[in-house]
């Protein structure tokens, strides 16, 4: 593994020499815990450079759906305390509670795992008001547009989060956020990313997600965490699949051509690259992360970077950057 670890990690090294990133670290985990991981350029380049290292905190943006959301919510399912197949309303009665008949009091918690719903892929809720509470009861209410085909949203996600805060009866961000992670960074240790328009500044350990931070904590982003601490959550996967846990099994477990139960799987074009086994899941985040776990293959690697930084409306490349690194760690040359 370490001459793939070499090549992959080189891929990484040219994206930030050519500028098209800031920094990133990259870190692989094997099934009996051995890892490598590695940190190249920088955390911040403004207001001031700040160097990138192995411990450096990261917005670990959508990640936050499969590392916190999907993790908490298969295990309810596991323990009784949801069906998968029920309707959201067996733990949200009031969604949507002023048209009994209509389409959304009919989706399920596992339609909205799958991204199988039809809610719209993007929604600028922030920009409906301040209070996240009121935000809140107006994703409850709204009459939301309907899209023919079934796309990512993260609609479904935070609406998994008030799932799991109306179970807890606490607001997400007072709930365990897992081990190794937070729900904010320091500063100091913690990957810049965006200089954010709507709040004046540059984004350092706040939650880059705009609906996210309006709502003060959802269940579609808001997750920090360092490298270990990412490798630390596949190795955990890995070792409950071997145990044959059967909520690892339903992250494996297809539900479309593209989606298992939270996850991404394998097809043309996926961020995973071309060589990696049928039973791979993975996913990604929008400021820059990823990961990937193989079980067929006993190991796991995360990309970890601050492509937003200092903006978004730049092409990072990103995307070819990630299965570039997947394709050496599963064996290019």
């Amino acid at each position: 593994m370490e001459g793939r670890f070499e090549r992959a990690f080189d891929a990484l090294d040219k994206a930030v020499a050519s500028r098209r990133i800031p920094g990133g670290v990259l870190g692989v985990v094997d099934f009996e815990g051995n890892r490598m991981t590695r940190a190249v350029g920088s955390a911040a380049i403004v207001p001031e450079r700040r160097p990138m290292s192995v411990d450096t905190w990261f917005d670990l943006a959508s990640l936050s759906k499969v590392i916190f959301t999907t993790s908490r919510i298969l295990a309810l399912a596991s323990e009784g305390f949801i069906d998968l197949d029920a309707p959201l309303t067996s733990v949200i009665p009031d969604f949507r509670q002023y048209d009994p008949n209509c389409w959304e009091r009919q989706v399920t918690f596992r339609q909205c795992l799958g991204h199988q719903t039809h809610f719209p892929g993007v929604e600028p809720i922030y920009t409906y008001g301040d209070d996240p509470e009121r935000l809140r009861a107006f994703i409850l209410q709204r009459e939301w547009q309907k899209v023919e085909t079934p796309v990512y949203s993260d609609i479904n996600f935070i609406l998994l989060g008030i799932v799991l805060e109306r179970l807890s009866g606490r607001p997400l961000r007072e709930l365990d956020p897992g081990r190794g992670f937070a729900f904010s960074g320091d500063p100091d240790e913690t990957a810049a990313t965006e200089r954010c328009h709507w709040r004046g500044r540059v984004m350092c350990g706040e939650v880059h997600d705009e609906n996210c931070y309006a709502l003060q904590g959802s269940g579609h982003a808001g997750l920090f965490g360092t490298v270990d601490a990412v490798l630390g959550f596949a190795g955990r996967l890995m070792e409950r699949d071997f145990a044959g846990d059967p909520a690892v099994k339903l992250m494996q477990e297809p539900l479309s051509e593209r989606r298992t139960h939270g996850w991404e799987r394998p097809y043309e074009g996926w961020h995973g690259g071309g060589l990696c086994s049928a039973s791979t899941i993975g996913h990604t985040g929008f400021t820059g992360t990823s990961l990937c776990i193989d079980f067929e293959r006993g190991y796991a690697w995360t990309l970890l970077t601050n492509r937003v930084h200092p903006s978004r409306h730049f092409d990072s490349g990103i995307m070819a950057l990630r299965r570039a690194v997947s394709d050496f760690i599963n064996g290019a040359e």
